[in-house]
């Protein structure tokens, strides 16, 4: 199923987080924190102003970004669970 954000919101695919701290040890699931860094799947077609005008979106599907801790709401699209979040929500583009 093909899902596109409405609006200035954005789908986001988490990246996986590393396994093993630098020293070696193991981290279990249980410990794990979210990452706060994805990929940006797909985007929307961007915010109106009130005049009407179109806001393009500064990302791009393709984008690695970092975003809030609590930012997005998980949803599950093909049996992958993604985040749908507004553009707003991301602190920046990793280059």
């Amino acid at each position: 199923m093909a899902f596109k954000p409405l609006h200035d919101r954005v789908l986001v695919r988490r990246v996986q987080s590393d396994e093993k701290t630098k020293g070696g040890l193991i981290i279990p699931d249980s410990a794990k924190e979210k990452p706060a860094e994805g990929e940006i799947t797909s985007v929307g077609e961007g915010a109106r102003k009130d005049s009407g005008e179109l806001i393009a979106p500064a990302v791009k599907a393709g984008d690695r970004v970092l975003f809030g801790k609590w930012s997005g709401t998980e949803v599950t699209v093909d049996g992958e669970e993604l985040l749908i979040m507004k553009e707003s929500d991301i602190l920046g583009i990793i280059a």
